[in-house]
């Protein structure tokens, strides 16, 4: 299975990242960051720090945009921590991005590729997506499906009282993205709020003792403490990770097949992801949007395959 991550890391994201870098029935043919969790330089950064912690130098990755398409940048340390993955000892990337624009590189290997062929994993801001299809609609049309984490309906937002991050920091790409007609599944906050970092499953990636799971041990402990006091819950939740797990194991979750707009004018409900969960609109489903996960069985894949590395 042929994919491309689009990512702004984040703990979170560098987990979902290693999951795909170890899972042998997914073909990662590069990956693109986007200004988000943190500014350009160090979701670049932290993307090939990833790759070589999992041993991939195999993998490129493209610098993207480095603000949304029209809004001001808005990003999440207060979370993430300075660096964006705070909580592990990284060295310094050896590893070089590629020279070419992650948006120009995106339309040439979509373009280029046989109709669904490639599946899009977004785990943040939809800029570098949402850019790419505004220069070339077609490539759209060429993909064999888009799943997002992003969002949420019944949990609301976790950014704004609407409005969950990724979508919020740039609302009119994810507009152009949910009116392109390529096949989304989304992953919103309502799945990944179920999807808790809780001590034991943070053990479970330390008694592995290697380094990619010690680093991600270490993330997740810096990254759920922000949660664990704005919910009041047991563990952080692990949002990104449900996109490439979702690839693997589709039946850990669960949802139904839903029409979603996105709020991209009011500011009172900016970012909002509008969805017609109840059939109320008479519109016809363009996304299938997940509600439902086997968390126990979501880190036991996790631990299983990124304890392979």
């Amino acid at each position: 299975m042929k994919i491309i991550i689009d990512t702004d890391p984040g703990q979170d994201d560098a987990v979902a990242i290693l999951l795909a870098l170890a899972s042998p029935e997914l073909e990662v043919l590069g990956i693109t960051s986007v200004a988000g969790n943190v500014p350009l330089p160090l979701t670049s950064r932290n993307s090939l720090m990833i790759c070589e912690l999992a041993g991939r130098a195999d993998v490129p990755v493209f610098a993207g945009a480095d603000r949304p398409m029209v809004r001001d940048l808005v990003t999440a340390e207060y979370v993430h921590g300075k660096t964006g993955i705070d909580g592990a000892d990284l060295p310094e990337p050896q590893l070089e991005l590629q020279n070419q624009h992650a948006v120009d590189w995106l339309i040439d290997v979509i373009g280029s590729s046989e109709p669904g062929e490639i599946i899009l994993c977004t785990l943040g801001p939809l800029t570098n997506v949402g850019m790419a299809f505004s220069r070339e609609p077609s490539i759209a049309g060429k993909l064999g499906g888009l799943i997002l984490m992003g969002g949420g309906f019944f949990e609301g937002g976790n950014t704004t009282p609407a409005a969950e991050f990724n979508i919020y920091v740039d609302p009119q790409a994810a507009d152009i993205v949910f009116r392109s007609g390529v096949p989304l599944t989304m992953f919103p906050l309502d799945v990944t709020h179920k999807a808790l970092s809780t001590e034991p499953r943070i053990v479970a990636f330390e008694e592995r003792g290697t380094p990619a799971c010690d680093a991600i041990a270490g993330m997740l402990r810096f990254f759920e403490r922000y949660d664990v006091e704005k919910y009041g819950i047991e563990g952080g939740p692990l949002h990104d990770p449900t996109v490439i797990a979702y690839l693997l194991q589709p039946e850990l979750f669960g949802g139904k097949a839903r029409n979603v707009r996105i709020e991209a004018e009011s500011e009172l409900t900016m970012g909002m992801t509008v969805v017609d969960w109840w059939k109320t609109s008479g519109l016809e489903p363009n996304c299938m949007v997940m509600r439902d996960v086997d968390a126990d069985g979501f880190f036991a894949l996790l631990v299983e395959r990124i304890g392979t590395l």
